[in-house]
C-alpha cells in the first residue's frame, strides 16, 4: 500500500472499529469504545488551541447535520437539531474570543470532518442504532478536547467561564446519547 493511501486506510480502520463493525484482539466492545486521541486544547498558543476548537465545532456541526438527514425516529432528530444549535454557539462564541485576541477565527470545518461524517455515513447501515452510536463517538472527542481546554493556565475568566459552559453542554450531548444507546 503507497504511503499516500496509508492515512486513508487508517481513517476506514478506525470509523468500522468505533462502529463496532470491525473487531480485533485490541478492540474493546462498541459500547465502550475508546475515544480518538486529539490533542486539541493543549496546544502551545491559546489562539491556535481555540481556533481548532472552532474547527472541531464545524466538524461536529457537519456530522449532526449527515445524522439529522439520516435518521428514522423524529425525536432523535429533533434533540440532535437542539444539540447542532449548542456547537453553532460555541463556534460563534470562540470565534468573538479569538478576533478579541486579535487574531482570525477558523471559518470551516477541518479534514477531520470527514471522519465525524463518515462515522454517521457507515453508522446508517445498522440504523438509527449505528446513527447514535457514531454521535457519541465523535461527542467523546468534543468532550476531550474541551476538557483539555479548561485546564490551561492562560485562561481569562471570561474564557473560562465559555468553555466550562461548552464543556457541560458537550457533556449533557453525550449523556443523552449515552442514555439513548442504552435504551436501544
Amino acid at each position: 500500500m503507497g504511503q499516500d493511501q496509508q492515512p486513508v486506510a487508517q481513517i476506514l480502520l478506525q470509523l468500522l472499529r468505533s462502529l463496532g463493525i470491525l473487531h480485533d484482539e485490541h478492540a474493546r466492545s462498541s459500547e465502550k469504545e475508546e475515544p480518538v486521541a486529539t490533542t486539541i486544547g493543549t496546544e502551545r498558543e491559546l489562539s491556535e488551541a481555540l481556533n481548532n476548537l472552532i474547527a472541531l465545532d464545524f466538524d461536529a456541526i457537519e456530522a449532526y447535520e449527515a445524522a439529522i438527514n439520516r435518521l428514522d425516529n423524529a425525536t432523535y432528530a429533533e434533540q440532535l437539531r437542539q444539540f447542532k444549535g449548542d456547537h453553532e454557539r460555541h463556534s460563534r462564541e470562540l470565534s468573538a474570543i479569538v478576533r478579541d485576541l486579535g487574531e482570525t477565527p477558523t471559518t470551516h470545518a477541518s479534514m477531520k470532518s470527514l471522519l465525524t461524517q463518515g462515522k454517521v455515513v457507515l453508522g446508517n447501515i445498522t440504523g438509527d442504532k449505528g446513527i447514535l452510536r457514531a454521535m457519541k463517538s465523535n461527542e467523546n472527542d468534543t468532550n476531550t478536547a474541551y476538557e483539555q481546554a479548561v485546564a490551561r493556565d492562560d485562561l481569562t475568566p471570561r474564557l473560562q467561564e465559555v468553555l466550562q459552559r461548552n464543556l457541560a453542554d458537550e457533556r449533557r450531548h453525550r449523556a443523552w446519547l449515552e442514555a439513548c444507546l442504552a435504551r436501544l
